[in-house]
């Protein structure tokens, strides 16, 4: 377990460290407030914090097992949020949990499996105290946009090797580890969009909610949340119609090449039909047959395989078999 950072704020402005073990009474005003990062803690220190903040033992139950879809509860006068953190890996998109515990007067985030911490994000609001004295509300708002914009460059990247794949798909055919990528890539899309789905209701809960904790002058902010969230989404589905163009594409020209080469063959089976069938004939070693005795009948049979040839090999080139 890493208890990241614990502080105590009044006024937007930190003013000391505080412990997990240490009960902190802040006035009703919000003026003062406790912010507490974690990062993969031990069922031990929960139960510290569970009893410093009274903490429900579900909650602690669901920041413990790190694998819940994003939602929001309602435990009392204070709020459980749940989000999912995402990067990439190659083309494999890995997750992990955020849990949030706020209350009037805290906010305690639990990370699992994160791949950026929220040490930015800290030093970026006490930047500006004249926003981080709105209070905990606003630190889970800026935690969950956080979050959220974290998935735009996994996307972006996603998008620029897929525009390159279709790209590549007019010029060549795609190989079997492309296609395997494209499948790949439609399944860890998949999942994706199944964990933007519950992010954005939980954004679109603390915009319409009346709930506790959240004061209605920053109800605004979450709502910039949820734009973000469904400009993603939106993105995602694009990747997805066209990872599923790009396949269908690439099928398309290899059915057509395949029909090219089925016609060429065709017809070069056609015109070498001729000679075959004529050559089979004389070559049958009857003792009486009409033609052998004839003077020039060798030459003639010749003239007449090449005119047919020619003639065949002349149309199928209108046709564009040839």
């Amino acid at each position: 377990m890493t208890v990241v950072a614990a502080y105590l704020y009044r006024h937007g402005k930190r003013v000391r460290d505080v412990s997990i073990t240490e009960k902190i009474d802040c006035p009703l005003d919000k003026s003062e407030f406790v912010w507490i990062g974690i990062c993969d803690p031990t069922d031990e220190e929960m139960q510290t914090l569970k009893a410093q903040y009274d903490l429900h033992p579900l909650a602690i139950e669901d920041a413990l097992n790190a694998d819940q879809l994003p939602k929001i509860d309602v435990y009392g006068d204070q709020l459980f949020v749940v989000a999912r953190t995402a990067h990439l890996e190659g083309d494999i998109i890995s997750y992990g949990e955020t849990a949030i515990f706020v209350g009037h007067s805290h906010i305690i985030s639990v990370r699992h499996g994160s791949a950026r911490s929220h040490t930015a994000l800290r030093a970026q609001l006490e930047a500006a105290p004249t926003l981080l004295i709105h209070g905990v509300d606003y630190v889970l708002h800026a935690i969950l946009d956080y979050i959220v914009d974290g998935y735009l460059p996994i996307v972006e990247q996603i998008e620029e090797s897929v525009l390159a794949m279709e790209k590549k798909t007019i010029d060549t055919f795609l190989g079997r580890d492309e296609i395997t990528r494209i499948f790949s890539l439609r399944r860890h899309l998949t999942r994706f969009h199944r964990v933007l789905g519950p992010m954005g209701e939980v954004a679109g809960k603390l915009v319409r909610l009346d709930l506790p904790c959240i004061d209605a002058d920053t109800r605004p902010y979450f709502s910039d949340v949820l734009d973000h969230v469904r400009r993603v989404q939106t993105m995602v589905d694009g990747l997805l119609q066209i990872l599923t163009s790009v396949f269908e594409f690439s099928n398309l020209l290899e059915q057509q090449r395949t029909g090219i080469i089925t016609r060429q063959l065709a017809a070069w089976a056609a015109i070498l039909a001729v000679p075959t069938a004529i050559a089979g004939i004389y070559g049958m070693n009857f003792e009486h047959m009409p033609e052998l005795a004839t003077k020039y009948g060798y030459f003639v049979v010749l003239t007449v395989i090449g005119c047919v040839c020619t003639l065949l090999y002349a149309r199928f080139r209108r046709l564009g078999w040839l």
